[in-house]
């Protein structure tokens, strides 16, 4: 027969075992939330990018996610591109200016790249060169901007980045009279680093801040029955497409948790509830 004795220390056990699986849980879900420099999307491959850029934000030239675009340009030009970032992404902005030669060029120049969400919002950067000086004899000038993260839902009062569009600006702003119009040739590329759902505030979007996508979206219906396929914005969209708004690894966080509490609270009672009566006590009537 089994004794109390045994059939506590069994009981213990078993809890004992079921933490250390939802421990291991929580474990192998935490390097999803971890913000690992190693951990990027969306690698360049072998796609060619494009070869120039838009002069205005209606005429931006769309590059896609870990891609990079070139263009020639003249000093004084404004170039702009656009990319899109998802929820839960941070994306970085990296753009390198070849200059014409030293002997062509009559002083230093200052060069700025600027980054804008859907809503034409300029966003700040968390860290980066955003804005340089370059010498007289400087052959190239290489900027960046990290962003912060994107979030999934925000305020209508805060500025804070959006799912949807994201421009870049790529302009000098300040450079010797004589230096207008000189040549240069541009690179710019963006990254995206997946954050995972630890930064996730809740709440949804009702669509991404992408141009022309509420009009889009009021005639998917007959465009898709027309055509036989869906609707392709002309800014693009994630390769994986924009996120569904309820799935998040900080799922996995919370049913972890939950059933941790839940076998804590069993394994408290456990100990505090005794023995029962013992056996040399007769019981009461």
């Amino acid at each position: 027969m089994t004794t109390p004795l045994r059939r506590t220390r069994g009981i213990r056990l078993a809890l004992t075992g079921a933490l250390l699986a939802g421990l291991t849980l929580l474990t192998t879900a935490g390097p999803a939330l971890a913000d690992d420099p190693s951990a990027s999307a969306s690698p360049a491959g072998d796609e060619a990018g494009p070869t120039e850029a838009g002069t205005t934000f209606r005429t931006a030239t769309a590059l896609k996610q870990g891609r990079s675009g070139t263009a020639q340009a003249s000093a004084g030009d404004y170039l702009y591109w656009v990319f899109p970032a998802d929820a839960g992404q941070r994306p970085t902005v990296e753009a390198t200016v070849k200059l014409p030669e030293s002997a062509a060029r009559r002083g230093t120049s200052t060069w700025q790249v600027d980054v804008y969400d859907g809503l034409r919002r300029r966003q700040a950067c968390m860290y980066g060169h955003q804005t340089r000086k370059a010498a007289a004899d400087a052959a190239t000038v290489e900027l960046s901007c990290v962003l912060r993260p994107v979030r999934a839902w925000s305020e209508p009062w805060a500025n804070d980045p959006l799912p949807g569009s994201y421009y870049i600006r790529l302009t000098v702003v300040d450079l010797p009279a004589a230096d207008l119009g000189l040549p240069v040739d541009v690179e710019v590329k963006t990254s995206i680093k997946e954050l995972g759902g630890g930064h996730d505030r809740g709440g949804t979007l009702a669509e991404p801040l992408v141009p022309g996508v509420s009009v889009a979206s009021a005639g998917e219906t007959d465009d898709t029955s027309a055509s036989g396929a869906p609707r392709t914005l002309a800014t693009g969209e994630p390769e994986d497409g924009w996120a569904s708004g309820w799935w998040t690894d900080r799922w996995l966080w919370t049913v972890g948790g939950g059933v941790l509490a839940a076998l804590a609270a069993v394994f408290g009672y456990s100990l505090t509830r005794g023995r029962g009566r013992p056996a040399h006590v007769p019981p009461s009537v």
